[in-house]
């Protein structure tokens, strides 16, 4: 008979990071999301750390030739998925104005899009797209994300004006950016020049009718934009309202439309401000939100991909839930009121806003295989019908998770927020206006605004007029259960 040790040995859950996950697509989870997004109902997706955004377009981008509603869409990645995120290149200069911006974007889209469809159908050399490309210094051989948005940057260099000094860059009286090139159209006279305003938008009209002539239709998919801007947040909003307002100026076009992938809380910082038909934008996004129902199926897909390991403890015909209760402890912590392990790993996983991503249980549970490895090695046990990852290894992992989550997620995100968060280091867990008062410095007529980012966040829960941080972030902080506050007759909260 084989033994635990030798059957988890042969259990492996793949990454929780989809952009190294080579196996994603074989346990890749169809949420309503999902089926939103392929119908073409929804352009912006919007998530929360770890919830699945990036899976989303890995899987799409891999298996679109697969999924019926997308045939005959072609794919086209306004981005790099490994290395440095290639917008980071904003960073290195002054910050723009959104108008800027937002001429910046239209070029790369033109250019990008415009350089694909080109390659992708020979007869289009020489047409009016490739010659407008070829005026405007937008014309790319090498079609690629990263080389032809260094070279948008590299030929506008001040302030994005033209450098070419057939090129004049202007602004018409209602703010919209005007080209002036040379650009040879088809005429009685082929070797004829002819000087003609451009306005961005009429660039584009030129860019759909060869599409439609070449019967092209293209998604240009944006992600990663959440680590473009690090450390830079007046670019960071400035950059990124001046993406979705290009958003809405290309929506007018059919062949080509641009999706675009955003973390929630970028989403609204960049909208907090006022923007002009955001109902517009909100019609036309969706956040990604996971049933406990989805986050069991997709951990025991995972499960499954491991033939051997299911072979080993005879699972192969067992529902999601046998399966789980088939490796895991029917409780963590024992006792009447307490609950199930699937209910108790729920609660732990997720942050004050509720959200729980597949992201903190994947991980959970690879850190909980880790922890019962060494136990083990310790006390070897036969596999019978026993529970394979006992409870102690799952608070053991929980533990990790918690430390994990606030160094590379929390506080990641937290920016200016990360000194604030950083005073309930060591304290307790629940708390009242008063204490929150103490904790953070301020008067308890300023507390509701102190916190109101740290509920955002997340990092506070508001639990009935009491203030809770997430079990999820406790450990990872040194912040222990009860309340800062004493209350007569009040017991401290069970989580």
């Amino acid at each position: 008979m084989a033994t635990v040790k030798e059957v988890l040995g042969k259990l492996n859950l793949g990454t929780s990071v989809a952009e190294f996950d080579e196996d994603l697509e074989n346990y890749f989870v169809e949420t309503n999301v999902f089926r939103e997004f392929v119908r073409d109902r929804v352009d912006i997706i919007a998530g929360d750390k770890g919830t699945g955004k990036t899976a989303i377009y890995r899987f799409i981008n891999k298996r679109h030739a697969d999924i019926p509603e997308l045939k005959g869409v072609t794919i086209i990645p306004a981005f790099n998925p490994s290395g440095n995120p290639i917008f980071t290149k904003l960073t290195e200069r002054s910050t723009l104005g959104e108008g800027d911006y937002v001429l910046l974007w239209k070029s790369y889209i033109l250019s990008l899009v415009g350089n694909t469809v080109i390659a992708n159908d020979p007869l289009l050399v020489g047409s009016d797209l490739d010659n407008m490309l070829r005026a405007l210094g937008l014309r790319a051989e090498v079609v690629a994300p990263k080389p032809i948005f260094s070279r948008i940057l590299d030929q506008i260099p001040n302030f994005l004006r033209w450098k070419s000094a057939e090129m004049q860059f202007s602004l018409t009286e209602a703010g919209l950016p005007q080209i002036s090139p040379k650009v040879e159209f088809a005429s009685d006279a082929p070797d004829k020049m002819v000087e003609r305003k451009i306005p961005a938008e009429d660039a584009f009209v030129v860019l759909e009718r060869a599409m439609q002539s070449s019967g092209v239709r293209a998604w240009v998919t944006f992600d990663r934009l959440d680590e473009a801007f690090q450390g830079h947040a007046e670019i960071e909003v400035t950059a990124l309202r001046a993406l979705l307002r290009t958003y809405l100026d290309l929506t007018e076009f059919e062949s080509f439309k641009l999706k675009l992938f955003l973390r929630r809380d970028l989403f609204r910082r960049v909208t907090s401000t006022g923007f002009v038909n955001l109902t517009h934008i909100n019609a036309k996004k969706l956040e990604i939100i996971w049933d406990e129902e989805d986050l069991l199926n997709l951990l025991v897909r995972r499960m499954r991909e491991n033939k051997d390991f299911i072979a080993d403890i005879d699972a192969a015909k067992l529902s999601d839930l046998e399966m789980f209760n088939r490796i895991f402890p029917d409780q963590v912590d024992f006792g009447l009121r307490k609950p199930k392990t699937w209910v108790w790993i729920m609660r732990r996983g997720r942050d004050g806003n509720d959200v729980k991503p597949p992201r903190n249980l994947i991980d959970l549970i690879k850190f909980s295989r880790e922890a019962q490895l060494p136990k083990e090695d310790r006390d070897p046990r036969q596999l019978t019908d026993e529970t394979i990852i006992e409870s102690e290894s799952l608070r053991k992992g929980l533990s990790q998770l918690s430390e994990s989550r606030v160094n590379d997620t929390l506080l990641a995100e937290a920016g200016l927020l990360s000194p604030a968060i950083a005073k309930f280091r060591d304290g307790k867990a629940e708390h009242n206006a008063e204490s929150l008062s103490d904790v953070l410095g301020v008067t308890i007529a300023e507390v509701k605004n102190a916190i109101k980012p740290l509920l955002e966040l997340g990092f506070l829960e508001d639990i009935k007029g009491t203030y809770k941080v997430p079990t999820l972030y406790r450990e990872g902080l040194g912040i222990t259960q009860g309340k800062a506050f004493q209350v007569e007759g009040d017991n401290d909260d069970e989580e």
